[in-house]
């Protein structure tokens, strides 16, 4: 074989090397950012179902409280009687 053929092959199978070892990162990375898209999103949908419980928590005591007391908006002022 002469040398140009052998310097032919070498460099692609280098060439070859290279592209495979390139893809197979490539694919890594890829994979590992979808995994972590996929638990952002997990924790998303936990926040969602906290904060979701947490306002049916407040809607059942705004609820409780508005039985027990009444409740003024606040935005008048004045009472009822005419005084501040």
């Amino acid at each position: 074989m002469s040398r140009a053929s052998k310097l032919t092959l070498a460099g692609t199978s280098l060439g070859a090397i290279g592209i495979v070892v390139l893809v197979h990162y490539q694919q890594q990375s890829e994979k590992a950012a979808m995994h972590a898209g996929v638990v952002r999103d997990i924790e998303q949908q936990r926040v969602k179902k906290e904060r979701l419980a947490d306002f049916e928590m407040q809607r059942a005591l705004e609820e409780e409280y508005r039985k027990v007391q009444k409740v003024h908006d606040g935005g008048g002022g004045e009472t009822a009687e005419g005084g501040p």
